[in-house]
């Protein structure tokens, strides 16, 4: 039976190990914080489970007096319009923490039952392969034991904590990391989020929806730098529309307590206070002190653990998936590296990772999600593709439903008209993007997807109204070609 030690126990981790206890491996969990990882524990389920509360706010202030919603209280009549839904944000993190531990629970419970032995501890490679094939993988369990593991193969899943920047440490008060801020019992009065990247606008726009003043310092010119240009300016539209103050071109150089308040310091001098601080600038991989590179194990400056497409490191026997990776912090694209780890390492049939057909989605109100080719692709020359896109002030369930923001977009190649990617900008856009997956991962030309019925009225109109303008244009083009 062959032998397979994973270490680290996130959705790269566990999905693995199901997967190799099902091609009849004997698997080894070495997980030092509880199943799941910080995806569940610290990062995607509480974030998400926090951002449920703030959508629910948001969806309410926004569009309840246009949907002619009324609040019946003793609000004095001169009063109404300064009315506003609180929340209880100890409540509300309360509610976070149970549902993490919860999904870390069932987590557990579906490993052990598939025959996943599971070792709370911290693993780490001793040496180079043996001459049989096998490596030794030394664990220090909870209670201070040292145990030695032979494995025929080893999964690195260590997933990666939060960058802090020297002048800018954590206290767990007023000055958090993303994983701290779970631990606050009361809503911050003034919240200065540091980073417009995917964690920090998440968490801008949330906290500015439970009803914090928030300020967000972004070192670029735009919130969300990564994502989709017109999606991005959406967003920050939004933002600034609702009363978010978005600092553009400002980099922050420290933080510190003065008092009850926080300072923070950016690059040109200028001082921000505020009554609490979230710094959002990135994540380093737990990569050290796991004996890594004396085992052969290549790693990045960064101290990512390099991979191919089928996870395998530069250390015959040894793979690595999820964040520790760098490869693409989602969870999805963690679970599914593990898995192919696992389908290669036991000679099972195995497709290489295609990140071109991974969907991601941003978590912000309105949602952005995207799969396939972007509009840089296209202007660097990566993929040639015509490309069409439907605001979505013009959809009959939009208008319904009070939507003013959002887009759908397509890109389909100008000869085939193969769908090669998409985006859209909407309200549960994560649902959305589902269908143009689908077409992205199956090679669907713009034809199919516009011959498939949707439901009347519904916003996944506009991707098959986008398909049929994009089948149009490829009409009109293969005709003026003629």
């Amino acid at each position: 039976m062959t032998r397979i030690v994973i270490i680290g126990g996130g959705p790269g981790g566990y999905e693995a190990a199901l997967v190799a206890a099902q091609l009849g491996a004997e698997v080894t969990v070495v997980d030092s914080d509880g199943l799941g990882g910080s995806a569940v524990l610290t990062d995607c389920v509480p974030s998400k489970t926090l951002i449920a509360t703030a959508e629910v706010m948001t969806s309410f202030d926004s569009s309840y007096e246009e949907l002619g919603i009324i609040v019946a209280d003793d609000t004095p009549p001169d009063k109404q319009a300064a009315r506003v839904v609180g929340v209880d944000l100890g409540k509300v993190n309360r509610r976070v923490k149970r549902l993490a531990v919860a999904q870390s629970h069932d987590i557990t419970q579906s490993v052990t039952r598939a025959g996943v032995t599971v070792l709370r501890g911290k693993g780490r490679l001793e040496g180079r392969q043996d001459l049989d094939g096998s490596r030794a993988v030394v664990v220090e369990t909870a209670d201070g034991e040292n145990l030695t593991l032979r494995a025929d193969a080893v999964l690195i899943s260590t997933g990666a904590t939060p960058r802090e920047l020297p002048d800018a440490q954590p206290d767990g008060e007023r000055i958090l990391t993303w994983t701290q801020v779970y631990d606050l019992d009361e809503l911050p009065s003034e919240l200065i989020v540091v980073g417009s990247g995917v964690t920090g606008a998440e968490f801008a726009g949330a906290y500015q929806a439970l009803g914090s003043r928030v300020t967000l310092v972004s070192s670029r010119d735009r919130v969300l730098p990564g994502e989709d240009p017109d999606a991005a300016v959406v967003l920050e539209d939004v933002f600034r529309r609702r009363g978010m103050n978005v600092m553009s071109r400002s980099r922050a150089e420290s933080a510190k307590r003065v008092g009850d308040k926080v300072e923070v310091t950016l690059s040109d001098g200028r001082v921000i206070t505020g009554s609490h601080c979230l710094m959002a600038v990135g994540s380093i991989p737990n990569t050290a002190d796991m004996g890594l590179e004396e085992a052969g194990v290549k790693l990045t400056e960064s101290g990512h653990v390099k991979v191919d497409r089928v996870s395998r490191t530069s250390a015959p026997g040894v793979y690595a998936a999820g964040d520790c990776t760098g490869v693409l912090m989602l969870a999805s694209v963690a679970a599914m590296q593990g898995r192919i780890a696992m389908y290669h390492s036991l000679g099972d049939a195995v497709q290489p990772l295609n990140l071109k057909t991974v969907s991601s989605n941003v978590f912000t109100d309105p949602e952005i999600a995207t799969v396939g080719y972007t509009a840089g692709d296209v202007e660097c020359g990566k993929m040639d593709a015509v490309c069409v896109k439907l605001p979505l002030r013009g959809n009959p369930r939009a208008k319904m439903q009070g939507i003013r923001d959002g887009f759908v977009k397509l890109f389909a190649r100008p000869g085939t008209g193969i769908v090669v990617g998409g985006v859209v900008v909407a309200p549960r856009a994560s649902e959305l993007i589902h269908p143009i997956s689908l077409a992205v991962d199956n090679n669907l030309t713009v034809e199919q997807v516009a011959s498939a019925f949707t439901v009347y009225p519904s916003l996944s109109g506009s991707t098959a109204e986008g398909a049929r303008q994009l089948h149009i244009r490829k009409r009109e083009g293969a005709e003026s070609g003629s």
